[in-house]
């Protein structure tokens, strides 16, 4: 582990230069930044366009998005290979987004239906699960990042395309809009991460996880990441010091209360994911953190 440890450090130092530019464009005076969660989950449909809009209008750092890809191999913006019928409206046919042409997609209606789980949310009747590209031409909007999660897992390889193809697909789409200072590729299944960094090592790259317990620079090693994404709840100052000690940056998720926020704030991370990215906002500028 010592060996792989300090190669991983050696590696990380071109790494640094990248990740210190990536973080260094959230908007001043901002120390934190605000990644809006599949746009503004608790007030509108998740990963529809007039949520990722009112994330921008309201001042996220970045908004955060999940892909899926189509049969025709079109990126598209979905948290799930399979469409979930507590948010989107089916015209019939199959639900699996792998198994569906970019035609038959937009046939789904996934902005009528109010998510359970959030009682703010306010429906968009007739929104359709956009491309990456469409959301991505967002960009002139202001000065945020794109964190991109690519929805691909080991255990269910019918849902996408192998690793190497997916990141290729990203990679091909960010260039077009002429985005990879922008950029962040985050990931629960380490493999794109893994092909990202030999495309384009120079596009930030988080390791996400829920569960893991290890200290963040182990993950980092492992995912060959430039950053850790962990769930809020395995956040400790002492982890997130030594992975900044390191280079390595830290943007836990999914916080939504004030609480949470504040032991964030206090572990001293880079970055904060919410469904709430007006709420976090708001809460950051009070404390005289924005």
């Amino acid at each position: 582990m010592e060996t792989k440890l300090s190669q991983y450090t050696l590696e990380l130092m071109r790494a640094c230069v990248a990740l210190a530019a990536f973080l260094s464009l959230a908007p001043a005076p901002a120390e934190i930044q605000v990644h809006g969660h599949r746009g503004a989950r608790a007030v509108l449909p998740e990963n529809t366009i007039p949520a990722f809009e009112h994330a921008i209008e309201a001042g996220v750092d970045a908004i955060e998005l999940d892909l899926a890809v189509t049969q025709d191999n079109v990126l598209v913006v979905s948290h799930d290979p399979v469409l979930n019928p507590r948010i989107c409206r089916s015209p019939g046919g199959s639900p699996v987004i792998r198994e569906l042409t970019l035609e038959q997609l937009r046939l789904w209606d996934c902005g009528s239906l109010r998510e359970p789980d959030f009682p703010r949310q306010k429906p968009i009747p007739g929104a359709r699960i956009p491309t990456l590209d469409e959301v991505l031409a967002l960009a002139d909007r202001g000065a945020f990042l794109f964190n991109i999660e690519t929805k691909i897992s080991p255990d269910r390889p019918q849902y996408t395309p192998p690793p190497e193809e997916f990141a290729r697909l990203v990679l091909e789409a960010v260039r077009r809009h002429k985005l990879e200072s922008r950029v962040m590729l985050q990931s629960f299944d380490y493999r794109t991460l893994q092909a990202m960094k030999r495309l384009a090592p120079d596009i930030p790259r988080a390791a996400l996880f829920a569960r893991d317990k290890r200290d963040f620079l182990t993950v980092a090693a492992e995912a060959e990441a430039t950053l850790v994404s962990p769930h809020y709840s395995l956040v400790t100052p002492e982890k997130v010091r030594q992975a900044r000690a390191a280079g390595i940056g830290v943007i836990a998720w999914t916080a939504n209360d004030e609480e949470t926020w504040a032991r964030l704030v206090e572990a001293g991370v880079d970055g904060i994911i919410t469904d709430d990215p007006a709420g976090l906002i708001e809460y950051l500028r009070r404390r005289g953190l924005r």
